[in-house]
């Protein structure tokens, strides 16, 4: 995590962010807490990175690259303004002792915000801020199939703003987000696919984090979280509106550092 110093609506690079929607610093510091101990709680432990003045959205951690074992794939960033994470990235997880490794040249690839596990396959968002391409490369190199998502809504930007794996044969979803090629294959790959509707997708329900049978997700989803109470899950909540502003949410201002080993479907029973 990155705590939010410099956090702060600076530029429009989707439709979330508007520069006149000034961002209350101090409620965000405070909603960053919140979710920091709330992650803290469900048993995870957390590594800083310091923020870096003039990269507002270095707080939104999940960008940084996609973690596989050993192995950190760095992000190369579409627009300009978030170009200047890279090299912050690069130093820290190094410093982690992580492999690094990037897409091919001139490809854009956002890391874990659009790259996801389920089980053994990687889902991978492209067209909005990746490039389809990037991700068969990826999964080449790693040794892993790829299932390519197809994102239709630009408020859905990245998979995670629309999707999140729970375990090998369940998932979290808004459908709208996705063209119906990308329905398809998410109703065939995943057996039980939680949907979500459109205003509670527009509060991030999609955007949680999931830590062995927690699921945090932003305040305003009571229907989901009834269904996922249901199932056995145990929803926690955390009022995270300072970053919906800019399009961001729990699951964005976090990096798994354990990658798809950390996953809920591979702990001990």
């Amino acid at each position: 995590m990155c705590p939010p110093i410099y956090y702060g609506i600076e530029y429009e690079i989707n439709p979330w962010m508007d520069r006149t929607r000034v961002v209350d610093t101090r409620l965000a510091a405070q909603q960053w807490d919140t979710l920091h101990a709330l992650i803290l709680d469900c048993g995870a432990q957390i590594e800083l990175t310091d923020p870096v003045e003039g990269l507002p959205d270095m707080v939104f951690t999940a960008n940084a690259a996609l973690i596989y074992r050993s192995i950190a794939i760095l992000s190369q960033f579409r627009h300009e303004q978030r170009k200047g994470e890279e090299k912050h990235w690069r130093s820290e997880l190094a410093d982690r002792q992580f492999r690094i490794e990037w897409p091919a040249e001139n490809i854009a690839f956002e890391g874990a915000g659009d790259a996801l596990f389920c089980g053994e396959s990687l889902y991978a968002g492209y067209r909005i801020r990746s490039d389809a391409a990037g991700h068969q490369g990826i999964a080449e190199a790693m040794g892993i199939s790829v299932i390519p998502l197809e994102l239709v809504d630009d408020y859905f930007y990245h998979l995670d703003t629309c999707f999140c794996p729970l375990s090998p044969t369940e998932a979290i979803y808004y459908p709208g987000a996705f063209d119906e090629y990308g329905r398809t294959v998410l109703r065939q790959s995943i057996p039980e696919l939680i949907e979500v509707e459109l205003d509670e997708a527009r509060r991030f329900a999609c955007n949680a984090v999931v830590i062995h049978k927690n699921i945090i997700t932003s305040t305003g989803c009571p229907r989901l979280h009834a269904r996922l109470r249901d199932r056995g899950w145990s929803p926690r909540e955390a009022d995270l509106g300072e970053f919906i502003k800019a399009g961001g949410s729990a699951k964005c201002l976090t990096l798994r550092l354990d990658g798809e080993d950390g996953a809920v479907w591979n702990e001990p029973s």
